[in-house]
């Protein structure tokens, strides 16, 4: 990935504006709980998203935009965090294998649970996707070298800079996106919007009472 940050946010918003026309109401998954990337995100006031957007929608955009963020908090870790850098890549190696229902799924589905809702027939799933990436992990390997005091000093401080480092790329980000709102807005206003009134107007009518 390269280029600045404003340049990184408008490629990933132009991706979010040629997915939008695909979106539906169909399409929207029901969450039995609060999104924690998108539940009083700053990116979504970035956005000039209201509550009123659906979620798989405001989703889609939240998630391009962290994956900016983590991509760059991975290359300033790489180049600058020696130690940390370190126990990140351990700890990915200590962790990899098996199956993960997460891998490779398109941004707008970043983080949400792979598994449908239950139905309520009260029929149990014959395998749920998490039930299986937990029946494929394999067994974890030797245990780690505990680290030195010295090691866990600067990792600490590492840690530090990173969160710091995070946050500073976090702001500049949602500045960038600001500059894009009235293009975020105007497709909320072209594709998103005239579908769920057309779903609410199917609704009312099958609602009013018999003549």
């Amino acid at each position: 990935m390269v280029g600045t940050i404003d340049e990184r946010v408008g490629v990933a918003v132009d991706a979010w504006l040629r997915w939008v026309p695909s979106w539906s109401p169909s399409s929207q998954r029901t969450r039995s709980r609060l999104c924690g990337k998108c539940t009083g995100s700053p990116i979504v006031a970035a956005a000039g998203l209201g509550r009123d957007v659906p979620h798989q929608v405001t989703h889609a955009l939240v998630s391009r935009m962290h994956r900016i963020i983590d991509k760059q908090v991975e290359e300033y870790t790489a180049a600058e965090l020696p130690t940390l850098h370190a126990e990140l890549a351990d700890q990915d190696m200590w962790q990899a294998g098996g199956y993960d229902p997460a891998a490779g799924l398109d941004p707008e589905f970043d983080g949400v649970d792979p598994d449908p809702e239950p139905e309520d027939d009260g029929q149990p799933f014959l395998f749920t996707l998490a039930g299986l990436a937990e029946e494929t992990r394999p067994e974890p390997p030797l245990p780690r070298p505990p680290l030195s005091a010295d090691e866990k000093q600067r990792l600490r401080r590492e840690i530090e800079l990173v969160d710091a480092y995070s946050s500073r790329v976090g702001q500049e980000l949602c500045f960038a996106l600001m500059s894009h709102q009235a293009r975020v807005q105007a497709a909320i206003s072209r594709f998103v919007e005239p579908q769920i009134r057309a779903m609410l107007d199917e609704l009312s009518r099958h609602l009013e009472p018999p003549q």
